[in-house]
């Protein structure tokens, strides 16, 4: 797998003494200057700054796609199991499974549910008349009919266009189409995905790319990765002690999507856009989208060549007073600490210092109203060097008893919807080690239990956490529109996903 003894040694020590809580300073907010909120003069400016600063710059949209749809479906597996066609009140106990079968036909999958039960001899009316719903989730999540259950996310159809439906993977390519092409009209797209399902990813841009190359105007680059083996973690019993198969084999667990560093810093462009498969919405809701990558791109490469200006300059032994208005840019543009006792350092020391804050990857994150959805959000943070800085938390990193902690937790305005863009060279044009950017230390510990044993594991925050932990960070407040994930198949009945 890659691992050495010592790797697996390290991390079971992280078992045994956990992970340090992530200290949080204050929640950022547009009050306090932790979120920038834009004017539409703003929002226009940036809009065009990004149509003319990435002329001749290689863009690439970055997707995490890994992920299998089965949660998606969880209480339809969970009805399947325990309703046999009786009639009890099963409404009562699913209601979810009530509203997805009363609008089942309105879904962009209906029309091949529906084939693949006819394949079979079945009639979809007839089975919904006399109530057998188990049949009819069946044919639609087992793998031998149409196997939503088991197919990746970003292969399922989720949004229809009168006679034709559209997958993730497809409006992900649309997305690219509208704000990542490359001034050789080349739209580059990367998906992180399961061993298992990369020929399945494969086959279904064979169907596609010619239709969307044609319709667009544009050539597709599409290119594929999965989670490195050696980012892996060992999992352990609730002794700490290294759990075995049936097989005698030592049981390691992929450790979540901050493992996905590796992916990203074999990443080659100038501009690379994050954001998750299941984030899309159809064409009629598309232009706030649009609009607010093009905002989020243009801001960054706005920073990004102050950033390559002053550093090239600090290369060159500036003078006093120019240190001081590159300090001033790094402290009020890229929230960069400095030292209390900054000015009275040397001017070696400063311009050392600077250099080394200033030169690193750069983040903008789009930051989305707080709607009591569940995860991460944007918070100012104290390293145990007594470092403050912006950061993405997790829930999960935070110490919830300590009760200052909370209120600031409770305090929060803004939460993470995973809308990223990332520079990721220098001012010299060299590719960043994006390895040298992580947070170690920054972690959670999750337990599972399968029969009588208990099985903990370990999983590193987000891509965009503790993986970006030490990356220069700018976060910018986006409309909510720009927001639509499905995590239940009935997400896709909301107003955002139907035709309009």
């Amino acid at each position: 797998m890659g691992l050495t003894p010592e790797d697996v040694e390290k991390q079971i020590e992280n078992f045994r003494n956990g992970f340090p809580k992530t200290r949080l300073v204050d929640a950022a907010t547009v009050d306090n200057g932790g979120i920038v909120r834009m004017s539409d003069k703003e929002i226009n400016r940036y809009a065009d700054s990004y149509e003319k600063l990435s002329q001749g710059k290689k863009i690439l949209k970055f997707v995490p796609a890994s992920g299998a749809a089965t949660r998606m479906f969880k209480d339809l597996y969970a009805f399947s199991s325990t309703y046999f066609g009786v009639a009890n009140n099963f409404e009562k106990e699913f209601p979810s499974v009530k509203e997805f079968l009363q609008n089942i036909r309105r879904f962009a999958f209906f029309e091949d549910l529906q084939a693949c039960m006819k394949k079979s001899d079945l009639d979809f009316g007839d089975y919904m008349d006399r109530g057998d719903f188990t049949t009819i989730i069946n044919y639609l999540l087992k793998e031998q009919y149409l196997g939503y259950g088991s197919l990746p996310k970003g292969l399922l159809k989720f949004h229809r266009y009168g006679e034709i439906s559209r997958t993730p993977l497809e409006e992900h390519i649309v997305e690219g189409a509208n704000y990542a092409c490359s001034s050789d009209n080349v739209v580059r797209l990367h998906f992180t995905v399961s061993p298992e399902h990369k020929a399945l990813f494969k086959k279904k841009i064979a169907e596609v790319k010619r239709f969307y190359e044609s319709n667009f105007n544009i050539t597709l680059n599409i290119s594929f990765s999965e989670q490195k083996h050696y980012t892996d973690t060992i999992a352990v019993d609730e002794y700490n002690e290294p759990i075995r198969d049936d097989n005698g084999r030592l049981v390691f667990r992929p450790a979540g999507h901050g493992a996905l560093i590796e992916n990203l810093n074999e990443c080659r462009a100038d501009i690379i856009f994050v954001k998750n498969i299941d984030n899309v919405v159809p064409d009629w809701m598309k232009h706030t989208t649009i609009i607010y990558k093009k905002v989020i791109a243009g801001l960054l490469l706005e920073l990004q060549q102050q950033n390559f200006a002053y550093l090239q300059q600090l290369s060159q032994k500036p003078e006093k007073k120019d240190i001081q208005k590159i300090a001033r840019f790094a402290k009020e543009k890229l929230h960069i600490t400095l030292p209390t006792d900054f000015n009275k350092q040397e001017q070696k020391e400063q311009i050392a210092l600077l250099q080394q804050k200033m030169n690193r990857p750069m983040r903008v994150c789009g930051m989305v109203k707080n709607q009591g959805e569940p995860g991460g959000g944007p918070f100012f943070t104290e390293n145990s060097h007594g470092i403050k800085s912006l950061q993405v938390v997790e829930t999960a990193q935070i110490n919830r008893k300590d009760p200052v902690q909370e209120a600031i937790l409770a305090s929060a305005t803004h939460f993470n919807p995973v809308d990223l863009v990332c520079s990721t060279k220098d001012y010299r044009g060299r590719y960043f080690d994006l390895r040298n950017y992580v947070d170690p230390a920054t972690g959670f510990i999750s337990k599972k239990t399968k029969g009588a044993v208990t099985l903990k594991s370990q999983e590193l925050p987000g891509l965009w956490n503790g993986a970006m932990a030490e990356w220069i960070t700018i976060f910018v407040e986006v409309p909510l529109a720009t927001f639509n994930p499905v995590k239940t198949v009935n997400d896709l009945l909301r107003k955002e996903h139907l035709e309009n």
